[in-house]
C-alpha cells in the first residue's frame, strides 16, 4: 500500500512541478533547451520536476532521509553538468582521463559528487542496523552512485530511461523500500508523456536522481550479497558502455527494440 501511495503522490507532484516550471522557466527557456538525437528542441526541465516530485513523495510517505539525500544530491550534481558542463570530455573514461591530465571537468566533479552522495545515502540507510557492516555501507554507496550513472547512460532516446525506471523500481518494491521504489516509479509515470513525445528529457539532473533513488531502494532491501551482485552488474554495464553502444544493442534486438519504441510520438 505504501508503494502505491508513494507512486501516486510522486506522479502527481512531478507532473505538477513540470507544468509549473514550463510556465515560469527559471533563467528563461534557452537555459534549459537542448537539441536531441533527432534534431528537435527539448527541455531539460523534466529533470528538476522528477527530482522534486520523487523526493517530496518519499519524505511525505515515510521513506526515510536516505532516499531524499540520494535523489536531491544526485540531481544537484547532475544539474551542475547540465547547466555548466561542456562536451570536451565524455564518459567515465573521458572525465577521469581529463582529471589525470590536471583538467577538472564538471563531469569529474559530478562523478565525485555522486560518489559522496551515494555513500552518505547508504550510511543513512544502514544507520542503527547491527546487521550492516562498514563494508556493506561502502558497497551500498557504490550501488547508489552506479545506479545514478546507469540511468544517465540510458537517457538517449525518448522514454528509455523512464521505462527502465518503472521496470527496475517495480522490481525493487519490498517492505523496507516501498516508499523509495514507489516514488521512483510514480515520478517516471507522471512525466513519461512529454518524454515520449520528444518534448522533454530527464538530462543528467533527472536521470541521476532516478538512478540514485533506485539504487537507494535496492540498498534498503538488500544485504551484502544483493548489493555485491548489483554492484557487479553496474560495473559491468558501465565498462561495457565505454566499448559498446547501448542504443545499437537495443535496436538490433527485436524484443528490446519494440519495448524501447513503444509510445513514442
Amino acid at each position: 500500500m505504501r508503494a502505491l501511495v508513494s507512486a501516486a503522490l510522486a506522479g502527481g507532484l512531478a507532473a505538477a512541478a513540470y507544468r509549473w516550471l514550463r510556465e515560469d522557466v527559471p533563467g528563461g527557456p534557452a537555459r534549459w533547451d537542448r537539441t536531441n538525437h533527432a534534431g528537435r528542441t527539448v527541455t531539460l526541465l523534466e529533470g528538476p520536476a522528477y527530482a522534486a516530485g520523487a523526493a517530496t513523495a518519499v519524505a511525505l510517505t515515510g521513506g526515510g532521509v536516505a532516499p531524499v539525500v540520494a535523489t536531491v544530491g544526485s540531481a544537484a550534481f547532475g544539474a551542475l553538468d547540465d547547466l555548466g558542463g561542456d562536451s570536451s570530455s565524455k564518459g567515465l573514461k573521458g572525465h577521469l582521463g581529463a582529471l589525470a591530465r590536471g583538467q577538472v571537468t564538471t563531469g569529474a566533479l559530478k562523478i565525485l559528487g555522486l560518489g559522496v552522495s551515494g555513500l552518505v545515502a547508504a550510511a543513512l540507510a544502514d544507520r542503527g542496523r547491527d546487521d550492516r557492516s562498514t563494508l556493506d555501507t561502502i558497497v551500498g554507496g557504490a550501488v547508489v552512485a552506479g545506479g545514478a550513472n546507469l540511468l544517465n547512460l540510458l537517457d538517449l532516446r525518448p522514454g528509455r530511461a523512464l521505462k527502465a525506471t518503472i521496470a527496475l523500481g517495480t522490481a525493487c518494491v519490498a517492505p523496507g523500500s516501498a516508499a523509495s521504489a514507489g516514488a521512483a516509479v510514480g515520478a517516471a509515470a507522471g512525466l513519461i508523456r512529454p518524454d515520449l513525445a520528444g518534448e522533454a528529457m530527464l538530462g543528467d539532473t533527472g536521470a541521476n536522481a532516478a538512478g540514485a533513488l533506485l539504487g537507494t531502494a535496492l540498498v534498503q532491501r538488500s544485504g551484502r550479497r544483493g548489493r555485491l551482485v548489483a554492484l557487479a552488474a553496474l560495473v559491468g554495464l558501465t565498462l561495457a558502455s565505454e566499448k559498446v553502444s547501448f542504443t545499437r544493442v537495443i535496436e538490433s534486438t527485436p524484443g528490446l527494440r519494440a519495448v524501447d519504441a513503444w509510445g513514442r510520438g
